[in-house]
């Protein structure tokens, strides 16, 4: 199989030369059972090549396993990758297999490979060198064949500089290491995703397929996208669907990617390729204190709307500063009882992850 092939059968778009030699490595290691860690900023594809990497295997005809270990709270996620018996915990009605057996005899995919939690790490180095684990609350272990995939939009050098990953576990992971760029360092391949993205839509929602005028082509090539692909990808769906005439122009982008107004926050901020690198650093670094700022305001809000107290009221003194974590906890309360315990909504409302709501509840004893 040739590397265009092999793009077209996994669905890889891109021309660059940097994507057709990741292709070729791909190729390569895919039939082996060796550990691929997988690099690149969210929205680069991690999990396309997850998925070529086990289709072009010996292990093709077995399960892919995706997870996230971002995504799931660090109190459940040992049960949610080994599994645990009846019993073993509070709420354990039922034995229930987890990941790690699910993907037996094919292919585990760890995504976000960071953020798992370091008791989690050492036990996943045991079950990569031993292939054995033990569920939660079993006497005896379980053999698994699993093959391990995994990928992270952090360095991983540098967590491990930083003691937040383990070192062993690290050079076990990297044996092959595939990185991958940006949308930006690969502009070539912009057009043709475009392309791919309308044509796609157009199909699946049976509609006839919108034009892209060279006005709009050009400004989807210069700008920065900061959510690589994904972002392309949702920004000419968004395009299409308000569009009405047929014809995705420059209009249609630039109301879709600016900003309203200095005072409003948008996470789709113009930044183009002609602004010297320092510049770009310091656009997306104002942007993010920009957020901070909205999230501390919001969460001010969340806190004082108990008592009916405005604290940006003027000339108006506040006669009590509580302790830090005292206004926390009463924040993460007042997130619960608005949400009626629903622990999801109440990190969306704390703009926290639900990791951090489950660990901070533990914290405080809610």
């Amino acid at each position: 199989m040739t590397v265009e092939q092999f793009k077209k059968e996994f669905g890889i778009i891109g021309k660059a030369k940097e994507i057709n030699d990741l292709v070729d490595i791909t190729m390569q290691v895919a039939p082996t059972d060796i550990s691929v860690l997988i690099y690149g900023e969210s929205g680069v594809g991690k999990e396309i090549f997850a998925r070529a990497i086990h289709g072009f295997s010996n292990r093709s005809e077995k399960q892919l396993v995706s997870v996230n270990c971002g995504a799931i709270p660090e109190g459940i996620l040992e049960s949610e990758l080994f599994g645990h018996k009846k019993g073993s915990f509070t709420g354990a009605i039922e034995s229930r297999k987890g990941y790690f057996e699910i993907a037996d005899g094919g292919t585990l995919f760890l995504d976000e490979i960071a953020e798992m939690p370091l008791t989690t790490q050492v036990k996943l180095l045991r079950v990569i060198e031993n292939k054995e684990f033990l569920r939660i609350g079993a006497e005896t272990v379980t053999k698994i064949d699993v093959r391990i995939i995994a990928a992270t939009n952090k360095d991983l050098q540098n967590e491990v500089d930083a003691k937040r990953f383990r070192e062993d576990l690290f050079f076990r992971l990297k044996a092959v290491t595939l990185n991958i760029p940006p949308l930006r360092k690969r502009k070539v391949d912009i057009f043709d995703l475009a392309h791919f993205f309308i044509e796609n839509y157009a199909s699946e929602n049976k509609i006839a397929e919108p034009k892209l005028t060279p006005e709009a082509a050009n400004f989807l090539n210069e700008f920065y996208w900061p959510g690589n692909i994904r972002e392309l990808k949702n920004t000419i769906e968004s395009a299409i669907a308000l569009n009405r005439n047929g014809v995705l122009d420059l209009n249609i982008f630039e109301i879709l990617t600016k900003r309203d107004s200095p005072d409003k926050s948008s996470q789709n901020l113009p930044v183009y390729l002609k602004k010297s690198p320092e510049e770009l650093d310091r656009e997306l670094l104002y942007r993010a204190l920009f957020e901070i700022k909205k999230d501390i305001m919001e969460l001010k809000d969340l806190l004082y709307k108990k008592n009916d107290f405005d604290y940006r009221q003027e000339n108006q003194a506040v006669t009590e500063i509580l302790p830090l974590q005292q206004t926390e906890k009463e924040a993460i309360k007042n997130a619960l009882d608005h949400s009626r315990g629903n622990k999801r909504n109440a990190a969306k409302l704390l703009h926290i992850s639900e990791r951090t709501l489950y660990r901070k509840i533990k914290e405080y004893g809610l």
